[in-house]
């Protein structure tokens, strides 16, 4: 069973922000699950939210599984690339999309290409939930922040953190408005864009 002391860590905050923004009963789409703790933890306490986890890395599958199998109201792991267009087709259509930890370690065309996805398959009025580190325009940036950003930078050039504004302009074009930004423990962020209830 695969493990992150990040997602352990910040599982909690998280889901408190979850249950302020999200009804009682929702369908979520997790894009880029991971090791699989955010959907079962947020699966297991919120029986009412049917959460189906996914991921680009088809290694990723089993160890998702592993951890969501005794849960009822999780789906079977999916294999989705964010840059795929279109998406699973099968999918549906989801009260919340939810992706942590995955701009600032993907090329800069995932953020388009996860709006223009999220746009597609939310319900109308639905949100796109996004945490992470971020840089924030007229705000300081932390020390551990700017070291890691220059970390990520040396390890691949097209990685790095994301301004909170640009992140904001992809959403707009696909139709999703920054609604409310949630600030979080270890100096990361949590935000919530909405599709229009039209």
């Amino acid at each position: 069973m695969t493990w992150s002391p990040a997602a352990d860590r910040n599982k909690g905050p998280l889901l408190e922000v979850l249950t302020s923004v999200l009804p009682e009963r929702a369908a979520v789409l997790e894009i880029a699950s991971g090791t699989g703790q955010h959907a079962a933890h947020f699966a297991a306490a919120r029986p009412g939210w049917s959460w189906q986890p996914t991921d680009r890395d088809p290694d990723a599958l089993a160890g998702i599984a592993s951890h969501v199998d005794a849960l009822a109201n999780v789906l079977a792991p999916l294999l989705l690339d964010v840059l795929a267009v279109p998406w699973l087709q099968s999918l549906g259509r989801f009260d919340a999309v939810f992706c942590a930890n995955m701009l600032h370690i993907a090329e800069w065309e995932t953020c388009a290409a996860l709006m223009a996805g999220a746009a597609r398959h939310l319900v109308p009025g639905g949100a796109l939930v996004m945490y992470g580190p971020y840089v924030v325009e007229g705000e300081p940036i932390a020390a551990g922040n700017a070291a890691f950003d220059a970390d990520l930078r040396r390890r691949n050039p097209a990685w790095g953190l994301r301004r909170l504004g640009a992140v904001a302009e992809e959403a707009e074009r696909a139709g999703l408005a920054l609604e409310r930004r949630f600030d979080m423990p270890a100096n990361n962020l949590t935000v919530v864009f909405r599709r229009a209830t039209g």
